[in-house]
C-alpha cells in the first residue's frame, strides 16, 4: 500500500507516509494536552510549524490526538481534537504522553497523578505542582515505568534543569542564584533606566502584559520561591517544600535606594539563591539583592531571566534566555516530549529528610545595605563597620561589612533612636 497504513504497538503508531517522509518508516507517538491556554495553545503550535524537523531529529513524528479543554473551541482549525472530559486521554491507549498545561494545583495535580498511574509519562510547566509535589509525583512516574519531566517550570524556555543533571553531573555545586521571574527583573529595570517609581513600573508591566492584574506571585516573590525550590531539589537531593522558605518581594524597593546602588555601582535584583553548607544544610534566599555590576547577573535587563551556577569544577555557569512566554514555555515542553519519545529522558528523584535542610538565614554573613535615620546614624555607621557613606542628608545610606545576620539585627536592636528605612543583603 503506498498511502497510509496503521497499527499499534504499546502505544504506538506506525505510519508510511512516502510523500512527506521520503518513503522511510516513521512511528507516530500521540500526545494529549491538558488545558488550551497560551502555554496548552503554544505546545500545539510548536509541534506544527517544527514537524518535519522534529520527526528527523527522534524518528517518530509527534501528534496531538487529544485536547482537555472547558471552553467551547468550535470553529478552531482543531476543534474535532477538543474533549471536556479527562477520561477520553487517560482511557486511551494510544495516548503516551500527557502534556499538562493547566496551571494551579488542582485539578492539575490530580490528573498528573491519574496519568502516572495509568502509564502514561507527563510533561509540565507548573511550577506549583512540582514545588510543592514533584517528589510524590517523580516517585509515581518511576515506579510506573514512565517520566514526569518539567524543563519548562524553572526559566521558561532556557535549558537548565537537565544540563544540571546531565552536563553538571560531575560537579558538587555549591551555589545556585538566579533572576528567575521576568516581571520583577523587568520593573527593576525600569526604576533604574526609566527613573519610575515601583508603582509606575509594575503599571507599566501590566500595561505590557508583563504582570498579572493580581501580581503577588511575581513582586512578593512567590514565583521565584517555587523556582529555586525545585532547583534546590534536582541540584541537592533534598525535598525543599515552598513552606520551608520565607519569600520577600519588591514593594519595598525605593527610588533612593536604586539611585544609592547605581551611585554605589551595584544594581537591584531580585534573587533567588540556594547555598549548600559544610554541614549538608542550605541557606535558601528569595529576596532583592544589591549585587555587584562585577557579577554576571548585574547585567541582567527586561523580563530575560538568568542563573547562576557555580560548581566546584566548572565555577560558575550562566544560564540566560527568555524565562516566560507561549513559544518560550512551550519549546521547553516539546523538548521534554522529545526526549521521552528518543528514550533520552533524564530521570531525577529527591529524598524527603526526616528534619528540614533548610537552615536559619539567621546564621548566614552577608554585607548589607542600610538606609537609615536619626541622631545616632554616625555611631550606628561605625558599629556595622560601615565603609563608604554612598548619601549622606537627612539620611545615611552605605553598605556595612560583612556579619551573621543575626548580628546585623542585634546591632540594630542596639540602636533605638535609628530609623531603618531599608535593609538588602549584597551579593558581590
Amino acid at each position: 500500500m503506498l498511502g497510509k497504513s496503521w497499527y499499534n504497538i504499546k502505544n504506538k503508531s506506525v505510519i508510511w507516509n512516502r510523500s512527506k517522509f521520503l518513503g522511510r518508516m516513521y512511528y507516530m507517538k500521540q500526545i494529549g494536552i491538558l488545558g488550551f491556554g497560551v502555554v496548552g495553545s503554544g505546545v500545539a503550535e510548536v509541534l506544527k510549524i517544527n514537524a518535519n524537523g522534529i520527526a528527523n531529529r527522534c524518528g517518530e513524528s509527534i501528534r496531538v490526538k487529544s485536547i482537555l479543554d472547558i471552553r467551547d473551541f468550535s470553529g478552531h482549525p482543531l476543534s474535532k481534537l477538543f474533549t471536556k472530559n479527562f477520561n477520553d486521554i487517560v482511557n486511551d491507549h494510544d495516548i503516551a504522553v500527557v502534556v499538562e498545561a493547566m496551571g494551579g494545583s488542582h485539578p492539575a495535580y490530580d490528573f498528573t497523578k491519574a496519568a502516572l498511574q495509568a502509564g502514561k509519562s507527563v510533561v509540565t510547566s507548573n511550577k506549583e505542582v512540582v514545588a510543592k509535589l514533584g517528589q510524590e509525583l517523580t516517585a509515581i512516574a518511576k515506579k510506573n515505568g514512565v517520566h514526569y519531566l518539567f524543563e519548562a517550570s524553572v526559566g521558561g524556555g532556557i535549558p537548565v534543569i537537565r544540563p544540571i543533571g546531565t552536563c553538571l553531573a560531575a560537579n558538587e555545586i555549591r551555589s545556585v542564584t538566579g533572576i528567575v521571574n521576568g516581571t520583577t527583573n523587568y520593573i527593576l529595570t525600569e526604576m533604574f533606566e526609566m527613573g519610575r517609581n515601583f508603582e509606575e513600573a509594575l503599571a507599566d508591566a501590566m500595561d505590557k502584559g508583563y504582570a498579572e492584574k493580581n501580581p503577588s506571585a511575581d513582586v512578593d516573590g512567590i514565583d521565584a520561591c517555587r523556582k529555586i525550590c525545585i532547583l534546590s531539589d534536582i541540584i541537592f537531593g533534598y525535598n525543599v517544600s515552598p513552606e520551608e522558605v520565607k519569600p520577600e518581594g519588591i514593594r519595598s524597593i525605593r527610588e533612593r535606594d536604586v539611585q544609592a546602588a547605581e551611585k554605589a555601582g551595584y544594581s537591584i535584583k531580585l534573587l533567588a539563591r540556594a547555598e549548600k553548607c559544610p554541614d549538608g544544610g542550605l541557606y535558601i534566599l528569595v529576596c532583592p539583592f544589591f549585587v555587584n555590576h562585577d557579577n554576571m547577573l548585574a547585567g541582567i535587563r527586561g523580563v530575560f531571566n538568568g542563573i547562576l551556577v557555580d560548581g566546584n569544577a566548572t565555577d560558575e555557569v550562566l544560564f540566560y534566555g527568555k524565562g516566560a512566554g507561549k513559544m518560550p514555555t512551550a519549546s521547553a515542553m516539546v523538548a521534554d516530549v522529545i526526549n521521552i519519545v528518543n528514550g533520552r529522558a533524564f530521570t531525577y528523584s529527591w529524598t524527603r529528610p526526616p528534619i528540614s535542610v533548610v537552615k536559619n538565614n539567621a546564621e548566614r554573613s552577608s554585607a548589607f545595605y542600610l538606609s537609615v535615620e536619626g541622631e545616632q546614624r554616625e555611631a550606628f555607621f561605625a558599629a556595622m563597620g560601615g565603609k563608604d557613606k554612598i548619601f549622606y542628608d537627612h539620611m545615611l545610606d552605605f553598605i556595612s561589612d560583612i556579619m551573621p545576620e543575626k548580628e546585623a539585627d542585634k546591632i540594630m536592636a542596639a540602636f533605638p533612636g535609628v530609623t531603618i528605612h531599608q535593609k538588602l543583603r549584597v551579593l558581590g
